[in-house]
């Protein structure tokens, strides 16, 4: 699969260094999620990929191309906190401007607003829409444009339930439909683990680490959570072996074992620790992210 965008050894500093060395890989088709802690520099690396603040040092390639950036930011769109609408206008007034000053003859507003789920919207103003409206005609703007990569910064930052849902549900359909590689920072990582394909992990100015999200499922950890009656036996039981363990609560722990939870079960019983609950359970994104950004990854 071949790269839509290359960042190599990217460097940025305002008071101090925000990017230090950072590259990055975004594969063709692909759904990357930028990941990092706010004030990791997600957006300053954001804003010199999409031509709004230049890097200090360090290069980009957009489509292979690294020589003719210009001309090839015309190939993406980018959302950059918030979405570029006029608030006076309605969504389909804004559409025809935004087809005007790309120079877009042919654009099929009716559908484009259908495609983001906004047909019905008629003379209403952009002011009086919901965030997740908002942040849907704002992608509707970038599609004005035929886009090939798109960059969403944030974007179900202060969004209900339901608007993220929506705006999921839109983001894998003009993937997955109109193939269109799309790079999209957040904190909220429950929501972006039900996206991503693939993931950059942020830390300290660098790309810590890039994976698809095939092997991060293979390199989060899985555990076995059990819950007792009585812990002080399970806690003597677990120290004796030497085996990781952390607390849920009094009755509910978390164990990192080879065994498998029958065969815990089994050794338990026979060392006479009475089980309620016994499951096996794997680490999600957010406790990875977590593991990796304190140095329990490498």
């Amino acid at each position: 699969m071949n790269d839509v965008l290359i960042c190599e050894h990217i460097t940025k500093s305002y008071d101090q260094p925000v990017l230090k060395d950072c590259t990055m890989h975004v594969p063709a088709q692909s759904i990357y999620g930028l990941i990092g802690k706010n004030g990791a520099g997600k957006t300053t690396l954001i804003r010199i990929v999409s031509g709004l603040q230049m890097a200090d040092s360090g290069h980009i390639a957009l489509f292979g191309n690294s020589k003719n950036l210009n001309t090839e930011r015309r190939r993406m769109g980018a959302i950059v906190e918030t979405p570029a609408i006029y608030s006076n206008m309605s969504a389909a007034e804004n559409l025809k401007t935004q087809a005007i000053l790309m120079e877009e003859e042919q654009v099929d507003i009716p559908k484009l607003l259908k495609l983001v789920g906004l047909p019905e919207t008629g003379n209403k103003k952009a002011k009086n829409f919901s965030l997740g409206m908002k942040q849907r005609l704002g992608i509707a703007m970038v599609l004005v444009g035929r886009p090939d990569l798109i960059i969403l910064d944030e974007p179900t930052n202060g969004l209900d339930p339901q608007g993220i849902i929506e705006l999921r549900e839109l983001i894998l359909k003009l993937n997955s439909q109109y193939r269109i590689t799309f790079v999209i920072s957040s904190h909220i990582l429950a929501e972006l683990g039900k996206l991503a394909t693939h993931y950059g992990f942020l830390k300290d100015g660098i790309i810590a680490k890039e994976m698809s999200a095939e092997q991060l499922d293979e390199q989060t950890e899985q555990f076995i959570e059990i819950e007792v009656e009585h812990y002080e036996s399970l806690i003597r039981y677990l120290d004796q072996r030497k085996l990781r363990y952390s607390m849920v609560d009094e009755h509910c722990w978390r164990i990192w074992t080879d065994q498998t939870s029958g065969e815990l079960s089994l050794d338990l019983a026979k060392h006479k620790i009475m089980i309620k609950k016994i499951s096996n359970k794997g680490e999600d994104l957010e406790s990875f992210y977590l593991r990796l950004m304190t140095g329990g990854i490498q």
